[in-house]
């Protein structure tokens, strides 16, 4: 479960998140959705301690990122925005990177790796330099990067951008296989179909706040339509 209380962050004059509280429960996908320069990611990315918050806690399965930071975070794996980092290494030495962070046996880890790889079809490509994969796969090795360690809560920033159509699948029934293992699944993503189709609950953030928090039929219910999620979400943007 992750738990935000009243966070805020401000970026000289411009408030990127104003006061913003948020529960994400286990066993579901939970979409965070917004227009560009809404708060996502900087949400994201106070989630995942990269940023600091102005004011207010977030909480990792009950632990308190301020109080017991290094605890926290074990809890969670993260997908970032780009997958441009760690060029300079081979594919098979980042994951063994991730496994040796999170103290995974050797051939445990190996043994992992190997599996997810091969679910994403690059099993081949471990042993060359990340430099010189394309972004759909770059994508996939922070993907597995993510995964190895089992975490209890997956945060993943935009992880679509670039997939192939059948890694796009791995990754839904992937996401969905942790959900049903009573796991947390934390998406933002401005697909909105495939939102409407594989989000359990939803949360749309414009201007630093959150402006809704349900289920796709209770956007409805409040909009008194029946329309895709694509029109609902522009129609509550815009308002």
């Amino acid at each position: 479960m992750i738990r935000l209380e009243e966070i805020s962050k401000k970026f000289g004059d411009l408030i990127a998140v104003d006061n913003l509280s948020l529960t994400i429960e286990d066993g579901m996908i939970f979409g965070l959705l917004g227009p560009n320069g809404a708060g996502k990611s900087t949400t994201l990315k106070m989630i995942t301690s990269i940023l600091r918050p102005d004011k207010g806690n977030i909480f990792i399965d009950d632990i308190s990122l301020k109080d017991d930071p290094f605890k926290a975070k074990q809890n969670f794996g993260y997908v970032p925005d780009s997958p441009d980092l760690f060029l300079g290494m081979k594919g098979e030495d980042y994951l063994a990177f991730i496994a040796a962070i999170y103290n995974i046996d050797k051939n445990e880890g190996l043994q992992k790796a190997e599996k997810l790889a091969e679910r994403f079809n690059i099993k081949d490509n471990l042993g060359d330099y990340i430099i010189n994969y394309s972004h759909g796969m770059r994508q996939k090795i922070m993907i597995i990067g993510m995964l190895l360690h089992s975490p209890h809560n997956l945060i993943l920033d935009e992880p679509l951008t670039g997939l192939d159509p059948e890694s796009f699948y791995t990754l839904k029934e992937i996401m969905r296989e942790n959900a049903l293992e009573g796991k947390t699944v934390l998406l933002s993503t401005h697909v909105l179909d495939v939102a409407e189709k594989i989000c359990d609950k939803l949360a749309i953030i414009n201007k630093g706040k959150i402006i809704f928090t349900g289920t796709l039929e209770e956007l409805r219910q409040l909009k008194n339509e029946n329309s895709s999620l694509e029109t609902l979400f522009l129609e509550l943007t815009k308002e």
